[in-house]
């Protein structure tokens, strides 16, 4: 079940006795827990029929006994093990899985990796309850999720801004809703997308000195454009990471790789071969494959390698990230 398919259930009261939220994201288990907390009970319900626990601080006997204790004037009691990690011996939780109260709402929030899928605890919780397992977004699909967010707050960005705010706040989801809320706050009455000037405003990300407009640079081959974002990146190398401009370029000339041998070299015939929902996305592959053959390609991407290599200190003795950057711009555009 995915993410949004359990919130609708939720939401819709289409509740389980048992729900095991665990992996490395705690984005998403914070969000379903939140959720449940919210909707399980009214308000005026929750003092009596609402626990919330660490497994640090509890153990599995003292979760059992909270779990098969009745509601009070209520359909649903509602218990929630938080950092259940840390709960000592949870394995023996497995005692109440296979037989769970159904008046009962028992929450186990997992963090930082998965229960072992081979022990009988994860098996009873599977088929009597629902196991989401939430995992760290891989750093090409952020704008993607960056987007969709935002529409669901009932605004919109374009590609550009996204690709801005993945570039200066990476994967930490917590951390970019935590920013998105700021800029939710910051539009202007009567606006409705997150522009480029809002995000430059607000969290202080140059709208033409970025990744994204690198990367537009190079696609097009304005080597003039390009050169000038690399001196502004030499002289703000905290806010412009060699290591972030790399996972940006890597990402693009990997799935430029992949175009090549696309039967439909249209944008809509990209954007398939590409998994993308907008053909739009694809705009830059098909620039891209007129400046750029498969063997110049696949050399961009050994180079991509190896100057990743060199900022991290192999075979590199003084340049900077600021040369070797400009070094790497050449070699890629000519």
């Amino acid at each position: 079940m995915t993410f949004e398919q359990l919130k609708a259930d939720i939401k819709n009261r289409k509740f389980k006795p048992i729900y095991l939220f665990m992996g490395d994201e705690p984005y998403y288990i914070n969000e379903l827990t939140n959720l449940l907390t919210e909707t399980v009970l009214p308000e005026e319900e929750r003092d009596f029929n609402q626990t919330i626990v660490y497994g640090m601080e509890t153990n599995v006997p003292a979760v059992i006994t909270m779990a098969r204790s009745f509601p009070m004037m209520s359909d649903y009691q509602l218990v929630v093990i938080k950092e259940a990690q840390n709960l000592s011996k949870i394995e023996e939780l497995e005692i109440y899985a296979k037989n769970p109260l159904h008046s009962t709402i028992l929450v186990i929030n997992y963090k930082g990796g998965n229960l072992d899928k081979r022990k009988k605890l994860y098996a009873a919780i599977d088929k009597h309850g629902i196991v989401f397992e939430s995992s760290k977004i891989p750093e090409y699909k952020i704008p993607a999720f960056i987007i969709s967010y935002i529409q669901s707050k009932g605004l919109t960005t374009d590609q550009k801004s996204a690709q801005m705010l993945s570039d200066y706040l990476g994967n930490d989801l917590s951390k970019l809703t935590n920013e998105i809320a700021k800029l939710l706050i910051a539009i202007p009455a009567g606006q409705k997308q997150i522009s480029a000037d809002l995000i430059e405003q607000n969290i202080g990300i140059s709208k033409d000195f970025n990744n994204f407009e690198l990367l537009k640079a190079i696609i097009e081959k304005n080597i003039y454009k390009a050169n000038q974002i690399a001196d502004y990146f030499e002289k703000n190398p905290k806010n412009n990471p060699m290591i972030v401009t790399m996972i940006v370029l890597f990402n693009f000339f990997s799935n430029l790789m992949i175009c090549y041998w696309a039967k439909n070299k249209t944008e809509q015939g990209i954007a398939a071969e590409l998994g993308f929902r907008n053909p739009y996305q694809a705009k830059d592959y098909v620039i891209a494959l007129k400046n750029y053959n498969a063997f110049k390609c696949m050399e961009i991407i050994s180079l991509l390698r190896t100057y990743d290599a060199k900022c991290k200190g192999v075979d590199n003795v003084s340049a900077s990230d600021g040369e070797l950057l400009k070094e790497l711009l050449y070699k890629i555009m000519h």
